[in-house]
């Protein structure tokens, strides 16, 4: 009878653990705009202040080879659907091609069957209209206003009838503001809370306050852009401290992300790397991803191949949230969880490919493009063509940009986007008919190309890339990825030449 208290004990100890396993945390999910990999004190930034985000840095797991996709539309595609961009149809970020499909699944639809009330704030990108927009795609609360100061600010909350609330002050302050109030208005339900910035893409704008103490050190324009960069980093600080002032700390997951390539600060600092937004150089792709769970995982870098396709089999997976049985085989992307609770370096799919492509070309055109700015990336390897499309008729002004860019590089030139005088380094063209490849890990500035040494990984990975596109092109046709663009409509009308 002496042992039936003791028993009691264990039993309710056991019990207790066993709740406490099944706790759901909340979820924060940051993503920036335009902020390049280098971008942060922690990467070596010579003139950047990010203290918060530095913060961040140290007490999370970071994902040191992670990619995303070269630019913004694509980027929110794969993450919000765990499927290659082009499989849903997003191809460009000009509409409708970054209209991501009204029929697809998505990570916070998923969330919402496991308990989770969910909100967006910021940008979007896949379609504000009708049943493109997120509050029609999961969210219970969205949030909405690009004007950077004092914005008109719209708010979804459920199937209500929207409010605008006239904001006064930075819109980014104005962001986490709201964030900080939804956070609360959840109470102890678990929440994802998805939190995308605008900064620091163009046009930049910021309070002085955040610019004034790196002009003179840079240009005005790489001075603006990096106080937008300043400006999210205090705002982080803001966060971290309210969650522990709300005693929610610890049970609640930050991921922070940047969508795409470095844009204005370029030229000031790139972390090493070959290229930029829109390229498909190393620097192109590369993001920061750190992801942070107080008490429940260590700080630690991974360098296993990750991307932006496994950010929703991991928060499903850490959010007891099951995937529709018919979404599962379509998946491309796989669950972080081993790699953020090992505290040993363990073996994680080492012999995963990932495809990318910058996209972006005119209407129609997906074929002659099928090779312009493609890419295959396995372990530290990327396999990858530089160049324009090889059709002259590719020669539209706003839609054949990326080719047109290529082609003055090409014949010599020097400016190209995001960068005056390094077009020849950061937009490189590779040789005609042929794939280049490079170990970004030793050489992330991609000089040493190691296709002559390597011909059966060359093959091996251009043979995977072919067989790739054939199966995905279809679907990409198919879901909108050939649409005509809003652009060719407005060319159309003004009566100029233009592609069909």
């Amino acid at each position: 009878m002496q042992l039936f208290p003791c028993l009691l004990f264990v039993l309710f100890a056991f019990h207790a653990s066993v709740v406490q396993a099944k706790i759901q945390p909340n979820i924060i999910f940051i993503l920036t705009d335009d902020q390049g990999y280098g971008d942060l004190g922690r990467h070596g930034h010579p003139l950047l202040k990010t203290p918060h985000i530095d913060r961040l840095y140290d007490e999370s797991v970071r994902l040191d080879n992670f990619y995303v996709s070269p630019s913004c539309s694509p980027t929110r595609a794969a993450l919000m659907t765990g499927m290659h961009e082009f499989r849903n149809g997003v191809t460009h970020t000009r509409a409708p091609r970054e209209h991501l499909r009204n029929d697809a699944t998505l990570l916070p639809q998923i969330l919402k069957t496991a308990g989770y009330t969910t909100a967006h704030i910021g940008k979007w990108h896949l379609g504000w209209n009708g049943e493109y927009h997120p509050h029609r795609r999961g969210f219970d609360w969205t949030l909405q206003g690009a004007k950077h100061f004092d914005p008109k600010l719209t708010i979804y909350k459920n199937d209500q009838r929207p409010t605008h609330v006239q904001g006064k002050g930075f819109r980014e302050d104005l962001y986490f503001d709201h964030a900080m109030s939804f956070i609360k208005q959840a109470g102890d339900q678990p929440f994802f809370l998805y939190l995308a910035t605008y900064s620091p893409h163009t046009p930049l704008l910021a309070p002085e306050k955040y610019i004034e103490h790196y002009r003179g050190k840079c240009t005005d324009e790489e001075a603006t852009y990096l106080g937008m960069i300043e400006n999210i980093d205090f705002n982080v600080g803001r966060l971290l401290s309210f969650l522990q002032e709300q005693n929610i700390d610890q049970d609640t997951i930050i991921v922070f992300m940047n969508d795409n390539g470095v844009t204005v600060g370029l030229d000031l600092y790139n972390a090493d790397m070959r290229g930029s937004k829109c390229t498909i150089w190393e620097g192109g792709s590369r993001a920061m991803s750190f992801w942070r769970w107080p008490g429940m995982w260590k700080p630690k870098t991974v360098t296993a191949l990750t991307a932006h396709l496994d950010v929703l089999p991991t928060l499903c997976e850490l959010a007891d949230a099951e995937i529709p049985t018919t979404l599962q085989p379509q998946l491309e992307g796989f669950s972080l969880t081993p790699l953020l609770s090992s505290e040993k370096p363990i073996a994680w799919h080492n012999d995963r490919l990932l495809y990318q492509h910058v996209g972006r070309w005119p209407s129609g055109m997906a074929v002659q493009h099928k090779h312009a700015m493609a890419g295959v990336r396995q372990g530290n390897y990327l396999l990858l063509k530089s160049r324009p499309c090889d059709d002259p008729e590719c020669t539209v002004e706003v839609l054949g940009m990326q080719c047109r860019t290529l082609r003055s590089i090409e014949e010599g030139g020097t400016r190209a986007n995001y960068t005056k005088n390094n077009g020849q380094f950061h937009w490189g063209v590779s040789p005609r008919g042929t794939w280049v490849l490079y170990d970004t890990k030793k050489d992330p500035e991609c000089q040493n190309d190691l296709s002559t040494a390597q011909p059966q990984r060359v093959q091996s990975m251009a043979e995977s890339y072919d067989r790739w596109w054939d199966d995905v092109y279809p679907s990409m046709v198919e879901h909108g990825g050939e649409n005509q663009l809003t652009e060719v409509l407005k060319e159309k009308k003004k009566n100029k030449k233009i592609l069909p």
